[in-house]
């Protein structure tokens, strides 16, 4: 069992080290106190040693300090210094940097709105495998913003960051499958992935999912488990799932709203 004298001795190591000017020690020195391991939680102490780091080059401490110039953390809010921090490190390939770029320029938060530019970092960061990039450029794809609209693209994408767990994506990728964009459609896959979707607590897919066993399509007609779906949803408070039930109380099931 660790002893709380192990704690301060691994404190007083690193920032040992980290005075020495050891960049990786500075690092875990920040994160140490960034996220209160080991340590009492200190942003201003944090945002100090990630500064360190980040000026000798690290792309992580870059990154992690664009964050805390972007939450406010330790100093002023500023994002115009977080672009700064982001664009460093994501220069040098740090798949979060990607990521918080692209979203930065997506949203036009300390830059100007570029919507090619969000897709560049976007994509850079999905090839790396970051589930987020991957949803948000199949949403690009999807919408047609800052590249030409793409069903089979955007569907490649929902797929690679739904593979991964993403909710968001699941739902989209089932809603794809259910209405035939960008791919044959297909009811039961349609169902598969407003499921997985569903079982994480995503409004939308519980709703549709309810609606697939109310209509039997993909799977038999089973009206307990549309209740059951479209329940969960109106708890989230989705206004077709509770006006859906309040009509199956009325025996009004003809009068159901259609899917998304």
């Amino acid at each position: 069992m660790k002893k709380p004298q192990d704690d301060k001795e691994a404190v007083k190591s690193h920032r040992l080290y980290a005075e020495k000017g050891i960049v990786n020690a500075q690092f875990r020195l920040a994160q140490m106190y960034d996220e209160g391991l080991e340590v009492a939680q200190d942003y201003k102490e944090a945002l100090k040693w990630y500064r360190l780091a980040a000026e000798q080059g690290d792309a992580e401490a870059q990154c992690s300090l664009g964050v805390m110039y972007d939450k406010g953390q330790g100093v002023a809010q500023d994002h115009e210094e977080a672009v700064k921090w982001y664009r460093l490190a994501a220069e040098q390939g740090d798949v979060s940097a990607q990521y918080n770029l692209g979203w930065t320029y997506d949203k036009g938060q300390g830059v100007a709105q570029d919507h090619e530019e969000a897709v560049k970092w976007y994509r850079l960061a999905a090839e790396q495998g970051d589930a987020d990039a991957q949803f948000n450029l199949a949403l690009m794809y999807d919408k047609g913003k800052g590249v030409p609209q793409d069903d089979q693209e955007a569907f490649k994408w929902y797929r690679l960051a739904a593979e991964q767990g993403d909710a968001s994506a699941q739902y989209n990728l089932g809603l794809m499958y259910d209405e035939g964009q960008g791919v044959p459609q297909d009811y039961k896959e349609a169902l598969k992935w407003y499921r997985l979707s569903a079982e994480q607590g995503d409004a939308d897919a519980q709703y549709n999912l309810g609606w697939m066993y109310d209509e039997g399509q993909g799977v038999p007609q089973d009206n307990k488990e549309a209740v059951k779906w479209w329940r969960l949803s109106a708890e989230q408070r989705n206004e077709r799932a509770q006006f859906n039930l309040s009509l199956m109380h009325d025996d009004s099931l003809d009068y159901l709203n259609s899917p998304n």
